[in-house]
Protein backbone atom coordinates (compact mmCIF):
# COMPACT_ATOMS: atom_id res chain seq x y z
CA UNK A 1 0.00 0.00 0.00
CA UNK A 2 1.52 3.75 -0.59
CA UNK A 3 2.18 5.52 1.90
CA UNK A 4 0.67 9.00 2.24
CA UNK A 5 1.03 12.34 4.00
CA UNK A 6 -2.33 13.68 5.58
CA UNK A 7 -4.42 16.85 4.56
CA UNK A 8 -6.24 18.01 7.62
CA UNK A 9 -9.60 20.12 7.90
CA UNK A 10 -10.40 20.21 11.75
CA UNK A 11 -13.48 21.92 14.15
CA UNK A 12 -15.31 22.96 10.58
CA UNK A 13 -18.52 23.87 12.12
CA UNK A 14 -21.38 24.44 9.91
CA UNK A 15 -25.28 25.05 10.72
CA UNK A 16 -27.54 22.45 9.13
CA UNK A 17 -31.18 20.62 9.62
CA UNK A 18 -30.02 17.31 11.38
CA UNK A 19 -32.01 15.17 13.61
CA UNK A 20 -34.82 12.62 13.81
CA UNK A 21 -37.57 14.61 16.25
CA UNK A 22 -40.05 16.78 14.92
CA UNK A 23 -38.43 20.07 16.81
CA UNK A 24 -35.03 19.41 15.09
CA UNK A 25 -36.51 19.66 11.49
CA UNK A 26 -37.72 22.75 12.36
CA UNK A 27 -34.27 24.58 13.15
CA UNK A 28 -30.73 24.58 12.37
CA UNK A 29 -28.02 22.85 14.32
CA UNK A 30 -24.07 22.74 14.63
CA UNK A 31 -22.58 20.25 13.31
CA UNK A 32 -18.36 19.79 13.38
CA UNK A 33 -16.29 18.12 11.31
CA UNK A 34 -12.47 16.89 11.68
CA UNK A 35 -11.33 15.31 8.43
CA UNK A 36 -8.18 13.40 7.49
CA UNK A 37 -7.66 13.22 3.97
CA UNK A 38 -4.69 10.91 2.52
CA UNK A 39 -2.76 12.66 0.17
CA UNK A 40 0.92 12.88 -1.18
CA UNK A 41 2.07 16.35 -0.74
CA UNK A 42 5.92 16.13 -1.70
CA UNK A 43 5.53 17.76 -5.15
CA UNK A 44 4.00 20.96 -3.36
CA UNK A 45 6.58 20.97 -0.56
CA UNK A 46 8.88 21.52 -3.68
CA UNK A 47 6.98 23.70 -6.11
CA UNK A 48 5.34 25.67 -3.19
CA UNK A 49 2.33 25.90 -5.57
CA UNK A 50 -1.29 25.26 -4.62
CA UNK A 51 -1.70 23.70 -8.31
CA UNK A 52 0.50 20.30 -6.95
CA UNK A 53 -1.15 19.86 -3.56
CA UNK A 54 -5.23 19.29 -1.95
CA UNK A 55 -7.02 22.54 -1.58
CA UNK A 56 -8.43 22.54 1.64
CA UNK A 57 -10.36 25.56 0.91
CA UNK A 58 -11.94 24.22 -1.70
CA UNK A 59 -12.76 20.68 -0.13
CA UNK A 60 -14.17 23.02 2.84
CA UNK A 61 -16.09 25.52 0.34
CA UNK A 62 -17.55 22.06 -0.63
CA UNK A 63 -18.44 20.73 2.20
CA UNK A 64 -20.38 24.02 3.75
CA UNK A 65 -22.57 24.38 0.29
CA UNK A 66 -23.36 20.56 0.77
CA UNK A 67 -24.09 20.42 4.48
CA UNK A 68 -25.61 24.20 4.78
CA UNK A 69 -27.93 22.74 2.21
CA UNK A 70 -28.58 19.50 3.46
CA UNK A 71 -31.43 17.64 5.78
CA UNK A 72 -30.73 14.56 7.21
CA UNK A 73 -31.90 12.70 10.46
CA UNK A 74 -28.62 10.61 11.64
CA UNK A 75 -25.35 12.12 11.49
CA UNK A 76 -24.16 8.89 10.17
CA UNK A 77 -25.75 9.76 6.98
CA UNK A 78 -24.88 12.87 6.68
CA UNK A 79 -20.82 11.99 7.71
CA UNK A 80 -21.19 8.99 4.40
CA UNK A 81 -22.42 11.66 1.93
CA UNK A 82 -19.41 13.89 3.07
CA UNK A 83 -16.74 11.06 2.79
CA UNK A 84 -17.99 10.37 -0.84
CA UNK A 85 -18.26 13.92 -1.65
CA UNK A 86 -14.42 14.08 -0.99
CA UNK A 87 -13.64 10.64 -2.28
CA UNK A 88 -15.34 11.39 -5.36
CA UNK A 89 -14.98 15.10 -6.37
CA UNK A 90 -11.32 15.73 -5.16
CA UNK A 91 -9.52 12.56 -5.99
CA UNK A 92 -8.45 11.55 -2.32
CA UNK A 93 -7.51 7.96 -2.32
CA UNK A 94 -8.50 7.94 1.51
CA UNK A 95 -10.35 9.83 4.13
CA UNK A 96 -10.91 9.82 8.03
CA UNK A 97 -13.92 12.04 8.94
CA UNK A 98 -15.41 12.77 12.65
CA UNK A 99 -18.87 13.84 12.68
CA UNK A 100 -20.13 15.51 16.54
CA UNK A 101 -23.15 17.24 17.43
CA UNK A 102 -22.41 19.12 20.12
CA UNK A 103 -24.79 19.34 22.72
CA UNK A 104 -26.91 16.17 21.55
CA UNK A 105 -27.25 14.48 24.56
CA UNK A 106 -27.97 16.51 27.39
CA UNK A 107 -24.50 16.21 30.09
CA UNK A 108 -22.15 15.53 27.08
CA UNK A 109 -20.47 17.84 25.72
CA UNK A 110 -20.43 16.00 22.48
CA UNK A 111 -21.54 13.17 20.48
CA UNK A 112 -19.63 11.62 17.16
CA UNK A 113 -19.09 9.33 14.73
CA UNK A 114 -15.74 8.63 12.94
CA UNK A 115 -16.19 6.40 10.02
CA UNK A 116 -13.10 5.46 7.24
CA UNK A 117 -13.54 5.19 3.56
CA UNK A 118 -11.31 4.88 0.78
CA UNK A 119 -11.58 4.83 -3.24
Amino acid sequence: MQKYDVVLIEGLEIRTVIGIYDWEREIRQTVRLDIEMDWDISKAGKTDDIADTLDYKAVSKRLIDYVENASFGLIEALAEHCAQIILQEFSVPRVRLKMSKPGAVRGSENVAVRIERER
